[in-house]
């Protein structure tokens, strides 16, 4: 059962945090950490079903709204393999995939109006498929409805700040270097709350790059970062025969171009 988003009541409401905020633009505040459980890994073309939103202040979840959501299609069984989550428990516990869409898209055009920054690894998956529905549904993205950010993504810093480190950057692998135990892996409420603690660790490790600068400086920083990556990868792919990245690829919180925004 879908929940109201309530855009009325800030989670971070304390003195304590309004001090804190002065010196921390973001650590100690409120963030709002973001994740999906998918048909597949297609953002433009794959459906959600499920989701976490899980509100932090103080560096602690505040409340938790999470769900199944039914997404009109047959989950594939490599899906399933991954979340856990069948056609048939889609059918019996999801919500309709519009309710399931507009509810997501609420919570994260109020964070934007409000300035909270949204939290998630590898965001702009998320972000773009959230976009994708919302363009099906109206015509129109998020871009469009209002929303501007800000956005932090603990994938696009890990591979700006320590772009030498070999390996893979799941985010099981991430945690396991910062020192966070997920405890739900490939769960949407789990990895959206592994993918806070994750941001905290690394705002502690890189006071200065991620601590101390406010969210919006951040968020335009990441889409620097992530071009800088993005070309540098889809270089060495081509290097070994490969094709490449898509132009998308290259955008980033959303992909497509839409991300073109005064963020």
């Amino acid at each position: 059962m879908l929940r109201s988003v309530d855009a009325t009541i800030p989670i971070c409401v304390t003195t304590r945090w309004q001090t804190q905020v002065m010196t921390n633009p973001w650590v100690n505040g409120e963030l709002l950490a973001f994740d999906l459980e998918t048909t597949g890994v297609d953002k433009a073309r794959d459906i959600p079903v499920s989701y976490a939103l899980v509100w932090f202040c103080d560096q602690a979840p505040e409340r938790h709204d999470a769900g199944i959501i039914n997404p009109g299609i047959a989950i594939p069984e490599g899906a399933t393999a991954v979340h856990g989550i069948t056609t048939e428990r889609a059918v019996a516990e999801g919500v309709d995939l519009e309710s399931g869409v507009r509810h997501i898209i609420e919570a994260l055009l109020d964070a934007s109006r409000r300035g909270v920054p949204v939290v998630g690894f590898n965001l702009s998956y998320d972000l773009s498929m959230m976009d994708a529905r919302l363009r099906a549904l109206d015509g129109t993205g998020l871009v469009e409805a209002g929303w501007h950010g800000p956005v932090l993504d603990p994938l696009v810093m890990d591979r700006s700040l320590e772009r030498y480190r070999k390996g893979k950057r799941t985010l099981d692998l991430v945690c396991k270097r910062y020192g966070v135990v997920n405890e739900a892996a490939h769960d949407a409420s789990g990895d959206a709350i592994a993918s806070a603690k994750v941001l905290f660790a690394m705002a502690t490790t890189y006071s200065a790059q991620l601590g101390d600068i406010d969210a919006a400086t951040l968020t335009r920083s990441q889409v620097g970062w992530h071009r800088t990556w993005a070309e540098g990868m889809d270089e060495f792919l081509r290097t070994k025969g490969g094709s490449g990245f898509d132009p998308d690829d290259f955008d980033w919180p959303l992909s497509g171009g839409h991300a073109k925004v005064a963020l």
